[in-house]
Formats: structure tokens, sequence, C-alpha cells
């Protein structure tokens, strides 16, 4: 089975991924060289399929990529994070 595809959209400060109006998103903000994760959320109809964990690894591999820390306010972010640590050098101290 194949990673589902996710989407940046930048101006809308939000990672995407879904089919028709089904849209699971994880949320952020940007300020200077961090990103806050504010909030992650995967419809009913799409859980099951590894959308929040596609979701966040493409964001957290941006933040890696553009050299930024991240703050996980969201607990899926956090918890995420936790359980790989090949992340955990993003985190702010």
């Amino acid at each position: 089975m194949s990673a589902p595809a996710v989407q940046h959209d930048a101006a809308a400060r939000r990672y995407a991924s879904g089919e028709g109006a089904h849209l699971a998103v994880l949320e952020y903000e940007r300020t200077g060289d961090r990103v806050t994760y504010t909030h992650t959320f995967v419809p009913p109809e799409l859980r099951g399929r590894g959308l929040a964990e596609a979701l966040v690894r493409t964001a957290l591999t941006d933040a890696r990529t553009a050299g930024l820390k991240v703050v996980p306010q969201c607990s899926y972010v956090a918890k995420f994070i936790e359980r790989h640590a090949e992340y955990q050098p993003l985190l702010v101290p």
C-alpha cells in the first residue's frame, strides 16, 4: 500500500490529504525560524488510512529541509515526535 498523497497549501498554512469533500488537515503557524503545528484533523470517513501520519511526516520533513524548529502544540504531533526519535532534534529546546 502506498503512502497517501499530501499537498502543502502555504497560503492556507496547512497540509491536506483526502478525497472529494473529505479532507484531512494539519494546520500550522510560522514565525521566523519556528513552525507551530496547531491542529490535526481526520474526518471519521477517512480514519484508519494513515492520513494523520502522512500529514505529520510530510510536514516534519519539510521543516527539517527548511531548517525550522518545531513547536508541537497539537497533541498528535507531540506524540508522533515522541515515538519517532529521528524528528526529536527539530524540537525547540
